[in-house]
Parts: structure tokens; C-alpha cells; sequence
């Protein structure tokens, strides 16, 4: 199984999960992160780290949120690996409190 990035992490892309990421699984966009399931290790450690709650492991994944199993797999391994701490988009910490978090 892999991990999944959703709906959550969109706009946002607090990085705080890329840090603990033993396999460089993350890759990133201008709006948001992806993680490659080929190269998740499935230990979790980014579930945690997620200030919006945005990332699942793939059996997990709420029901409204399935299409981004497939739209991780899809961009992820087209995108450059994230794998250190950057600034959040610039609105994060509003859409943050938006989420309710």
C-alpha cells in the first residue's frame, strides 16, 4: 500500500510531511503535493507531520477524496521531488482555519 495526498493539502502545500519522508516519496506542483507510490514506503510518518490532515494511507482515504489515488500515480512521478522544508503557499495559513485546523 502506499499514502495518498488530498483534497486538504490543496493550496496550501504546508511541507512539514516532506521532511520525514525516508524515500524522497514527495513531488510538487505550484498548488499542492503528491506522493509517488512507487517510491512510498508505507511508514506513515508524514501522517502526522500534515497540519491539515490532508494525507491517508490509501485504504484509508475518505470516500470523497478516492480520485486522488489515482491523481497522485498519475502526477507524482512527472513532478520534482520535494524533500526539504519550504515556505507554505501564500493564503496556507488561511485556508488552514478554513479546514477547521
Amino acid at each position: 500500500m502506499t499514502h495518498v495526498v488530498t483534497e486538504n493539502c490543496h493550496m496550501c502545500r504546508f511541507t512539514d510531511c516532506v521532511t520525514v519522508c525516508p524515500s524522497d516519496a514527495f513531488h510538487g506542483d505550484d498548488e499542492m503535493l503528491y506522493i509517488d507510490p512507487e517510491e512510498c514506503m508505507d511508514c506513515a510518518a508524514c501522517v502526522d507531520e500534515c497540519p491539515v490532515k490532508a494525507i491517508f494511507a490509501e485504504e484509508d482515504v475518505p470516500e470523497d477524496q478516492k480520485k486522488w489515488i489515482a491523481i497522485n500515480a498519475e502526477k507524482a512521478p512527472s513532478l520534482p521531488v520535494v524533500n526539504e522544508k519550504q515556505d507554505p503557499l501564500p493564503g496556507a495559513e488561511e485556508r488552514k482555519k478554513q479546514l477547521g485546523y
